[in-house]
């Protein structure tokens, strides 16, 4: 069963199209604005290699883009800051308790790359929060929600033991301290698609059965490596509390867009919006770290197919 669909019209962004010269755009965050407008944020790679972030803007979500002329969020470049060599693969949630949008995003300093957090109204003005965990760790966002009073993130450090890669979570009360650090989710081992090194996808989609989380697969072959999708379910009261794994990756990159690029072989969604009828989802995610790219699908059907999962 085919649970995402592509968009014909993939992919939607490209360096082309670009209103100032960049190598690539690719993995973005995704929301939906007030008015209705679709809104992402893109990873830009600049032709020296180094990234920064840009809104683009659009009606229907697929086309008309309206992109910044310059750079929205640029890295601090300046001699040892934490942001030296780029920032990138932001995931937006909407905090309603604070009336703002968090951005999750991963900078890249000389020791690697560490979560970084930064809070908006508008995607003009941000209020920069800082580095909030230390190198090796990425692949982050925020649960839109307190719960039992504190904030939630789920995160990706790499063990210096193993090597292994696992989801974690942590807690805080005021966005700025983390910690009661707990393992959400194991990357398996041995042939599996998902073995060794696992990372969250785009923002945990509330739903009342659980928190949907989408999550990527790193398989190393001999002739690299392959990302691809899986979904699993968790409790909406205690996120540590895994409910549901689904077995079998359920998106991988096929088409040309998503096999020939930067880096081949790679579907990497960022961002997530929910059609007005609550259940069509469209991910939004990079192919082949070149370009940007859209699939749908029905939140309903995907915990279905969950539900036969053993």
């Amino acid at each position: 069963m085919e649970l995402l669909h592509r968009y014909e019209g993939n992919p939607i962004l490209t360096a082309d199209m670009w209103p100032y010269p960049a190598n690539t755009v690719f993995n973005c965050g995704a929301t939906r604005l007030e008015n209705g407008d679709t809104l992402l944020l893109v990873r830009v790679e600049d032709r020296r290699g180094i990234s920064h972030l840009t809104a683009a803007r659009s009606r229907d979500g697929l086309s008309d883009w309206q992109i910044d002329p310059e750079p929205t969020l640029l890295p601090d470049e300046s001699p040892g800051s934490d942001e030296i060599w780029g920032i990138e693969d932001p995931r937006i949630v909407f905090l309603e308790e604070l009336g703002k949008y968090a951005i999750c995003y991963t900078g890249y300093s000389h020791s690697g790359p560490h979560v970084k957090l930064a809070l908006t109204k508008d995607f003009r003005t941000f209020e920069r929060l800082g580095s909030v965990m230390p190198p090796e760790d990425k692949d982050a966002t925020l649960l839109p929600r307190r719960i039992n009073g504190r904030w939630v993130m789920i995160h990706r450090p790499v063990s210096a033991f193993t090597g292994s890669a696992d989801m974690w979570l942590s807690y805080s009360p005021d966005l700025i301290h983390w910690g009661c650090h707990e393992v959400m989710l194991e990357a398996r081992r041995g042939a599996w698609w998902d073995a060794n090194k696992i990372g969250l996808s785009p923002p945990a989609v509330e739903t009342p059965e659980g928190w949907l989380v989408f999550y990527h697969g790193v398989r190393v072959t001999p002739a690299g490596s392959l990302y691809r999708l899986g979904v699993a379910l968790f409790d909406l009261e205690d996120p540590s509390k895994l409910i549901r794994r689904g077995n079998e990756w359920i998106f991988g990159p096929e088409k040309e867009y998503e096999r020939v690029g930067d880096v081949g072989y790679v579907v990497f969604p960022c961002g997530y919006t929910i059609e007005d009828d609550g259940d069509t989802i469209r991910l939004y995610y990079g192919g082949a770290d070149t370009a940007v790219a859209m699939a749908k699908g029905s939140i309903r059907e995907i915990l279905d197919w969950l539900s036969t999962q053993v």
